[in-house]
């Protein structure tokens, strides 16, 4: 089982239902696309970088990520981060702070 948290470089949405329209135009357009892919904008590297320094992404041993290497998840301004359910609360706390620290969604 896995907690799925998506962040990403843009305006901040003024609602929910904002926030799930950018959501579902980013994940089609970056990360469900078979078009070349599209290497992590600035701002989703340095976070994923944080994310990883703070929690290793080690294939054989992640027991934090649910699909590591995480960066092969980042694809332009979006980042789609699966983690393991045991560890989900404490890392999706951490990862709030990074992520406004990067002036990220």
């Amino acid at each position: 089982m896995s907690y799925d948290l998506a962040v990403w470089d843009g305006e901040r949405p003024l609602d929910n239902h904002h926030a799930g329209s950018t959501y579902d135009e980013l994940y089609l357009r970056y990360l469900e696309s078979d078009d070349v892919a599209v290497p992590p904008a600035p701002r989703i590297a340095a976070y994923v970088e944080a994310l990883v320094e703070r929690y290793p992404d080690d294939v054989d041993r992640s027991v934090v990520w649910a699909s590591p290497p995480v960066v092969e998840e980042a694809s332009g301004p979006i980042v789609y981060l699966l983690m393991s359910y045991g560890k989900a609360d404490e890392v999706s706390e951490y990862a709030a702070s990074p992520a406004r620290e990067h002036g990220l969604v």
